[in-house]
């Protein structure tokens, strides 16, 4: 038996190997077009960054809140869903405040962090400007964490099964 022509039957032809190419990249579609759009999306400098990021490194599905200064007005904004494991950008600007706060809690609405600076959530996804009486404007008033992001105009928070 020919060792040589037993191998090539293996091996598709250069025309079968086109027509899977097809499949795969259908119409006009060339690498060279797929490879010249990675690239630019890459390189391109109008590209958005995040620049507060949190990660979720428990194994639980976190709901997070945030709280930051907009236009010289307290504001908190909700819900991002993280999951286990997994990071959500939920700033994605650079940072002008050199204080971010978090508000985290479990799928059944049990805080998992929990600070000391009031401030005002609702039970469905909210952006609430100010943070007194909450109550009395129909919110709920948490406590949320304060993040220290040292002026930085990028941070990335490591949400634990030990955080404060």
């Amino acid at each position: 038996m020919d060792l040589r022509r037993s191998r090539s039957l293996y091996q598709p032809s250069p025309r079968k190997q086109r027509s899977r190419l097809r499949l795969l990249l259908p119409g006009r579609v060339t690498l060279a077009t797929l490879l010249g759009a990675a690239l630019l999306s890459i390189f391109s400098p109008g590209r958005a960054r995040a620049e507060f990021t949190v990660c979720n490194q428990t194994l639980d599905v976190v709901n997070l809140a945030v709280g930051q200064k907009v236009d010289n007005a307290d504001q908190t904004d909700g819900w991002w869903t993280i999951g286990a494991n997994q990071c959500v950008n939920v700033i994605r600007e650079e940072l002008t405040n050199r204080y971010i706060y978090l508000y985290a809690t479990d799928v059944f609405g049990h805080a998992i962090l929990n600070g000391s600076t009031e401030m005002c959530i609702d039970r469905r996804r909210f952006s609430i400007r100010g943070i007194e009486e909450c109550w009395q404007r129909g919110h709920i008033a948490a406590r949320f964490v304060e993040v220290d992001t040292l002026e930085q105009v990028r941070w990335t928070y490591f949400l634990t099964g030990n955080s404060p």
